[in-house]
Order: structure tokens, then C-alpha cells, then sequence
């Protein structure tokens, strides 16, 4: 813990774009020090840093874009015209932020004990700041153990903790909570760190800050809860499970899964929409409202229809199932055409739906609303299921529906139960076959 005799070093200085700085972009250090930075010379770095600045505490201009200055600069032609504005950036450093933000831990401890300012902010954030945005333990702990402050924000509002967004920064987050850091601490959007994590899939540094004392439904200014932006972020096949675990952490904690949105859409119509099947399945397990509607008019099972071309690669008919299983509505029958001709290439899609009803007739319209690629790439399912166009649906299909109508929402838990063979289970429970009957 810092000693409490440091504290009147944790003021808050901040020196922003006005300031002038000690070491200009055109001077010789600074374009020796960025040549040294750009080859990664560790040694030649430090040399610089602490031999060549005026003071531990310089201001460094890393640089300059100020076009204004410069009468031969060739300008876009949308700035000329006025639609499109240049704005002037000025990136201003110091070279305690240098060796914070590269993790170089001997430069950084030689400047501290030669009376560097911790907490100085300097163009938009402090060495404290640039040491966890980039994942750096040691200097995180040096900093903390010389007085920086863990609560203080980037000039965009951010805290050190707001920038422990990776894997690897979860020694840095705990650092943080170890030396007062406030896991509640909210930016100007009312973000607070456990959305940040939560929309990133951290679920180690979830289940820490929760273990803190993170609110579990703080709500941001789109009234977004840190479940519903972890499941409004869990779209590529690889991190699922990461955002699968996280959730079940939130959940733990209390989570909401009926929170909704500014616009009205659940963690249930997030999921849906990333066609995160495994997700969708924890929401429906705690009591998801599987038919609840967004401000759109959409519900779960829309969403990830309007998504499921775009989703194949994680077999979004799964999904589909899932929410028919738990008793969503259905599509209204005159909307069908349109289900075809947007999820054409996801026959198995359009399978479960359609075998969710009971008769349902197939026109011509429908015939003309699968492109003609599509048909031929699935030609089997396709033929088969225009060929109900002139014929009733198979006695086998009537009593499923049948059996389904009488099972309601609980067809996914009662179906498993029934003593009958697994592949009449799978049927019941609307397991594709790739044909229709």
C-alpha cells in the first residue's frame, strides 16, 4: 500500500496541448529519441532519457501535424471544399510516460527516485496510464509504490483501470484494486470498468472486479448493461467461450438478463443476433424473456433470421431451435417470402422454422424469392420443399406439431424425457434433415 506520507504527491498536474515543450519534434534528441524507439533500442532510450532531457519531469513533443504551418502542404481536396476538416494534433509526453509506456522499469525507477511526478499528465494521459494500457506489471507497481494516483483519468476520461482492456493486463488491474483504484468509476458515457471487461470477454478480470464490489447493473448512458455488452460484443467463433464465461460470472453475481437498452433489446436479443448459441442457452436457463420485443418490433428469433447469412460459420439454425424450443413466436406465415429470400443460403435455417408449424402454405412468391445460385447450391432441400406447393404435410410432421403444441415452452426440457428412441427426440425437438416431408 502507499505510504501515506506520499500523499501530497498524488495531486493531479496536467499540462495539455498549450504547454511548451522542453524537447520539440524537430530538435535533434527527439528525433534521436524516436529513431531509438522506433528500433526498439532499450539501452539508447534510456541513455536518452536520462542523460539528455532537461529535467525527469521534460515535456516532449513526439509529435506535430499542424498543416496550418506548413503553406506547401498538399491538402485532400474534401478539405478544400469544406467537407471534410483537419484537426490539429500535438502529442506531447514525458519521459516518465516513455519508459512506463515501453516497460522499461530501470529508466522508470531512475527517474522516480530522481523526483519525477507521478501523477503529471501530460497531453492526454500520465506514465501510470500509458504502463497499463500497454500491459506493463512492474512499472504499474513501481508507480503505485512512488504515489501515482489510480483514480485520476486521460484527458478522454479514462482511468488506469478503463485501460485494462486485455488478457494482459489482469496483474496490472489487480495492482490497481490493491492500491484504492475505484472499480466503479465511471466516464463522461457512464462506463464503468466492468463494462469495459465485460464487452471484451475478460472473464478473469470480471470475476475480480466483481469480487471488489463492481455494480453488476450499472447501467452506461445508452442504459447498457455490462451483460448486455458482453453479449452484444460475442460475434467471432473464436472467443465464445470467453464471452460464455464471463457471462455465467455476471449471472453468478446477479446480473439482469432481462435488462434492456435505450433500445429496448435484451442481452436475449443481443446473443441471438451473434447467433452465440451457447449464450442464448445460459440466457434461456436463467429465464430469459424469449418473446420480448425491441424497439424495432423484433424478437431474439428475428434477430438472428435478419443475421443468420452473414452467420453460417456458427450455424445459426441452432440458434433458431434454441429459441423455438423455449417457446418463442413464430415468424407471421405472410412474412415467409422475405425469410427466403434474406437466409437463402442457410437452408437449415429455413427448415426449422418451417417445421415449426403446422401447415403453412408455399406459393409461387416463395419460388421466386430464392435466388436462382442458392437453389442450385441447395437444390435437394429446395425442390423438396416446393413440392409441398401441391400437397399436404407428411402425418409424421402433424403429430410433431402436435406433440409440440402440447409441450409449450417446455419442449426443450420435456422432449429430452420422453422414452422413445434419440433420433424421434431429435425430430420433436426439430433437428434439421436437410429435406422436408
Amino acid at each position: 500500500m502507499a505510504d501515506n506520507s506520499k500523499q501530497g504527491e498524488r495531486r493531479e498536474i496536467r499540462l495539455g496541448p498549450d504547454s511548451f515543450p522542453d524537447h520539440p519534434v524537430g530538435s535533434k534528441f527527439v528525433q534521436d529519441l524516436k529513431c531509438a524507439l522506433e528500433q526498439q533500442d532499450r539501452e539508447r532510450v534510456n541513455h536518452l532519457l536520462q542523460h539528455r532531457v532537461k529535467c525527469v519531469d521534460a515535456i516532449i513533443e513526439l509529435s506535430n501535424d499542424d498543416w496550418m504551418k506548413d503553406p506547401s502542404a498538399q491538402l485532400d481536396p474534401l478539405v478544400l471544399l469544406g467537407l471534410w476538416s483537419l484537426e490539429y494534433k500535438q502529442e506531447l509526453t514525458s519521459p516518465l510516460c516513455i519508459a512506463a509506456g515501453h516497460g522499461y522499469t530501470d529508466c522508470l525507477q531512475y527517474l522516480l527516485q530522481r523526483g519525477a511526478k507521478p501523477n503529471m499528465i501530460v497531453g492526454t494521459k500520465n506514465a501510470l496510464h500509458a504502463a497499463c494500457e500497454n500491459a506493463h506489471t512492474d512499472c504499474t507497481q513501481q508507480l503505485l509504490e512512488h504515489g501515482a494516483n489510480p483514480r485520476l483519468l486521460t484527458e478522454d476520461g479514462l482511468s488506469a483501470l478503463h485501460l485494462c482492456n486485455t488478457a494482459q493486463t489482469f496483474r496490472c488491474a489487480k495492482l490497481l484494486l490493491k492500491y484504492r483504484a475505484d472499480v466503479n468509476q465511471l466516464t463522461e458515457d457512464l462506463e464503468s470498468p466492468l463494462h469495459v471487461v465485460a464487452r471484451q470477454g475478460l472473464h478473469n478480470h470480471v470475476h475480480l472486479y466483481l469480487r471488489y464490489g463492481a455494480i453488476v447493473n450499472t447501467m452506461n448512458v445508452h442504459r447498457e448493461s455490462p451483460l448486455g455488452s458482453a453479449c452484444g460484443n460475442a460475434w467471432s467463433p473464436e472467443s465464445q467461450e470467453d464471452y460464455l464465461q464471463a457471462c455465467k460470472v455476471l449471472i453468478t453475481y446477479g446480473a439482469n438478463v432481462n435488462s434492456v437498452d435505450d433500445e429496448n433489446r435484451s442481452p436475449l436479443h443481443k446473443a441471438s443476433k451473434n447467433a452465440s448459441l451457447q449464450l442464448v442457452q445460459l440466457l434461456l436457463k436463467h429465464k430469459a424473456d424469449v418473446n420480448a420485443i425491441d424497439y424495432n418490433g423484433c424478437s431474439p428469433l428475428a434477430n438472428v433470421i435478419q443475421t443468420a447469412p452473414f452467420k453460417e460459420e456458427l450455424n445459426p439454425h441452432r440458434t433458431v431451435q434454441a429459441l423455438l424450443n423455449h417457446g418463442s413466436r413464430r415468424v407471421w406465415p405472410a412474412a415467409f417470402p422475405k425469410v427466403l429470400k434474406s437466409c437463402a443460403g442457410s437452408p437449415r435455417t429455413i427448415e426449422v422454422l418451417f417445421n415449426s408449424y403446422q401447415q403453412i402454405q408455399v406459393t409461387e412468391e416463395w419460388m421466386e424469392a430464392v435466388p436462382e445460385e442458392f437453389f442450385q447450391l441447395h437444390r435437394p432441400f429446395y425442390e423438396s420443399l416446393f413440392a409441398l406447393a401441391c400437397s399436404p404435410r407428411s402425418l409424421q410432421h402433424l403429430c410433431r406439431f402436435a406433440a409440440r403444441k402440447l409441450f409449450g415452452d417446455q419442449c426443450h426440457a420435456l422432449i429430452p424425457r420422453l422414452p422413445m428412441p434419440k433420433c424421434l427426440r431429435a425430430y420433436l425437438l426439430l433437428e434439421p434433415e436437410d429435406l422436408v416431408c
